[in-house]
Formats: structure tokens, C-alpha cells, sequence
């Protein structure tokens, strides 16, 4: 049974008078330690897809499972302790407390948790000894460059030992030397920790580090866009 599965998951909203679906009828199977990668247009449904599978939004029909849970059918306390033990989401602009240390911003997931201190002290040390920032504790976000206020938001997702990490952009706001090391970085958690990552990415670089790329446009999963194109390329010019 595979880790995650969506079946006939649609979401839509209301705008106005109208009805805008960012997700329909999508089927999608992932399997534990798998690294994927979602690509496609803007408003195709990639960010929702995310946050259905993280149980931060829920779908308007179809079925959301992850290891066996129907997400749909669980309350909302239930919900919240969900995404506590599966889920570790890094967002494109990091969301760190500027007011708190790099230190303070990774244990905050801990203390949802009945951790005693030294216990949190422990998880937060390796998880910044494992994002390359053991010497950035006590450094606050606007003490960072990027790519390292990025890795803190890692350490941040990683820190409660989650299965499951959903990225959104995560190198979106990096040049392209912080986005590789993120990038590398993100690779080691899934193959040496073996955690299921799920990474939506407008860059083809970043993508390519994923063992499989998906591609989303208006709603639906379709075939690489790129490699369709060059098939029917290939045909014509055959056929010429």
C-alpha cells in the first residue's frame, strides 16, 4: 500500500458568482521514501495538492490517505496531531519568527510536544547539526543569508521526525549556488533518512534531483510537456 493516496481529490472554491477548481479528479499514488517533484504553471493546483496532503486544507470530494488515514473523515484536534507526527512543511520564504534565535525557531514544533527540555535540546541540536548550522544557534533570521535561514525552515520541518516533508518552492528565493546546496541537502534527508518528500519547483535543475517528476496544469496530472513536445517533433520530422 503505497504512503499517500489521492483518489478522484478535487478541490474547488468560490469566487464570487463563479466556481474555480484547482484540483480535479486527480489520482495519485506515493510511496514511503519516495522523492517527488510537481511542476507546471501558475494556479495548476501544485500548492493545493500539498496542502491537501498535509492535511492544512481538505478536498471538496474524492479521498486523501496517508499510511491508511482518511484525512477527510478525522476532527480537527485530530487533524492538528496528524500533522504534527507526518508532516514537515519548508516554505519558499522560510516563515521564521524574527524576534526568535535559529535555536528557538526550530524547537518551536516541540513544544506541541510532552518533551522535557533537555529532550528538545537534543532533537534541536541534531536537527541544526544535521542542516549544517550547529554554529548558528544563537544567530537570529536577520543574521542569516538565505540559504541559511532556509536550512533553519529544514531543521524547523525535520525536528519533530516526521515521514513525510512537503517543500513548496523551497529554493524559490535563492540564488542558484544556495538553491543547489538546498537541493543536496533535501536529497540526503530523503536517501540517508529515508523520509518521503514531496517538492513543488518551477526549476527544471531542482527537479532533477527528485527520483520522479509530475507534471500538473489546470488540475490535472499530464504528461512532461517538454518530452511530449519533443515526441511530436521527432514523428514530424520522421514523417518528413
Amino acid at each position: 500500500m503505497a504512503l499517500i493516496e489521492c483518489r478522484a481529490l478535487t478541490r474547488s472554491y468560490q469566487r464570487g458568482q463563479s466556481t474555480f477548481t484547482a484540483l480535479e479528479r486527480l489520482d495519485l499514488d506515493v510511496q514511503a521514501g519516495q522523492f517527488l517533484a510537481l511542476m507546471g504553471p501558475s494556479g495548476s493546483g501544485k500548492t493545493t495538492l500539498l496542502n491537501l496532503i498535509a492535511g492544512i486544507d481538505r478536498p471538496t470530494s474524492g479521498s486523501v490517505k496517508v499510511d491508511g488515514l482518511e484525512l477527510a473523515s478525522l476532527s480537527r484536534s485530530r487533524l492538528a496531531r496528524f500533522r504534527s507526527e507526518y508532516i514537515g512543511y519548508i516554505f519558499q520564504l522560510y516563515n521564521l519568527v524574527p524576534v526568535l534565535t535559529a535555536y528557538e525557531n526550530v524547537e518551536l514544533p516541540l513544544l506541541l510536544h510532552p518533551l522535557s527540555a533537555r529532550q528538545r535540546h537534543e532533537k534541536v541540536a541534531l536537527a541544526l547539526e544535521l542542516v549544517g548550522l550547529s554554529d548558528r544557534h544563537d544567530h537570529f533570521p536577520r543574521q542569516l543569508s538565505g540559504g541559511q535561514e532556509q536550512r533553519v525552515a529544514i531543521a524547523r520541518a525535520i525536528v519533530t521526525d516526521p515521514r513525510i516533508i512537503v517543500a513548496d518552492e523551497p529554493t524559490g528565493d535563492l540564488d542558484a549556488r544556495s538553491a543547489a546546496s538546498i537541493m543536496s541537502l533535501l536529497q540526503r534527508l530523503n536517501r540517508e533518512l529515508g523520509k518521503t518528500l514531496l517538492m513543488v519547483t518551477h526549476d527544471p535543475r531542482c527537479a532533477a534531483y527528485a527520483q520522479l517528476t509530475l507534471h500538473l496544469d489546470k488540475g490535472r496530472l499530464v504528461e512532461d510537456p517538454l518530452a511530449a513536445g519533443e515526441q511530436a517533433l521527432a514523428g514530424s520530422t520522421e514523417a518528413a
